[in-house]
């Protein structure tokens, strides 16, 4: 038999919550982004179905878009079951900076999840979190919400099948459900989260995947001012970096970020709709930290803040920089309940002004 059409290059595997699980045609710009994809012959696409299961399985329980060449239709198919937009623009964008290098992409995602479905059983264990789900409420009211499952089963069923396949890295979105639920754990569930991954696939592919591939995510965006997700939003962040403030880091190496907390979109909506600079910022990240590209892909980082009582200054020193560009002398305000108590939150605060424009 003759195998015709076979392209040798990078596969990404994307997941998490809905907002990787959200399409091309929902988001702006959607219909340009639709109309141009088959100009990108050399990406191929997959999106798995949305099904659980109680014990690690080989194969997928079903498939909601099999591989498929970059198409309009491929890209831009119904809404939540055809290809993720961050997914896809991603790709879409790192593929363009690697001189067309061949990219397949990997759509693994349920909406309304939190992070333990996706943790395997042994990074539970070390975060001391049980394997049964308890006193867990949904944080927010989403129509794609999935039904509460028992911790693993989406590890189980919608990443272990892929643990066989080489991948070169993966791309995570998620955090909105774990406001409510074990969020004090988040920093050390994200991180044993990526360890194991890791480590699975290295063993599963024998060593073909690396053991420290590449791991980028997005941070969360704000989207409302209800007073009880304003204090929450900000510990996620935090958590999202593995408690530092900033990545990449020491704590888990090879993790980028895409700074989304400045991209809110309609007050009170989950899933902001400029996913346009979600893909490119994560795909900077990801073309300096996975691909060892010479690229910015991080604003000035803040180093230290002084406060005296006797001023109403408040300095802040920045590393990183070799240069700014002051485009006004008024300053800015900052309009944030952890700014009230600002030494007691004052290393959420650091990460919030610090990233804003990272």
């Amino acid at each position: 038999m003759t195998e015709h059409d076979v392209l040798f290059g990078d596969v990404w595997l994307c997941s998490g919550q809905s907002n990787m699980q959200l399409t091309v045609n929902m988001i702006y710009n959607a219909t340009e982004e639709i109309a141009n994809a088959g100009n990108y012959p050399k990406i191929r696409v997959f999106t798995a179905a949305l099904m659980a299961s109680s014990v690690p399985i080989e194969e997928l329980l079903g498939i909601d878009l099999d591989w498929s060449v970059a198409s309009a239709h491929s890209i831009g198919g119904p809404d939540w079951t055809h290809m993720s937009a961050v997914c896809w623009l991603y790709g879409r964008m790192i593929h363009q900076a690697l001189n067309a290098r061949p990219i397949g992409l990997i759509g693994t995602s349920w909406g309304g999840t939190v992070i333990e479905y996706w943790m395997p059983p042994k990074a539970l264990e070390d975060c001391d979190i049980p394997p049964n789900i308890s006193n867990y409420a949904p944080s927010y009211s989403d129509s794609i919400q999935a039904p509460v499952l028992n911790h693993s089963n989406l590890f189980n069923s919608m990443i272990h099948p892929f643990t066989r396949m080489v991948s070169y890295g993966s791309a995570w979105y998620q955090g909105e459900n774990n406001v409510g639920y074990n969020r004090d754990k988040h920093a050390c569930s994200f991180s044993k989260l990526i360890f194991y991954w890791r480590q699975i696939w290295f063993n599963r592919t024998n060593g073909l995947t690396h053991i420290e591939f590449p791991f980028g995510f997005v941070q969360l965006s704000t989207h409302t001012n209800d007073s009880n997700w304003i204090g929450r939003l900000p510990s996620i962040r935090w958590h999202q970096t593995f408690d530092v403030g900033h990545v990449p880091n020491n704590v888990v190496p090879k993790v980028f970020m895409a700074v989304a907390c400045d991209l809110r979109d309609d007050p009170n909506s989950i899933h902001p709709r400029y996913k346009h600079d979600v893909g490119y910022r994560l795909s900077r990240s990801g073309l300096a930290i996975a691909y060892g590209q010479k690229v910015e892909f991080q604003g000035p980082l803040v180093e230290k803040i002084t406060h005296s009582d006797d001023s109403k200054l408040i300095n802040v020193t920045y590393t990183s920089v070799s240069s700014i560009d002051i485009r006004n002398h008024y300053g800015f305000d900052v309009c944030s309940r952890f700014f009230l108590s600002f030494f007691e939150y004052k290393n959420h605060f650091l990460f919030e002004l610090g990233l804003l424009f990272g």
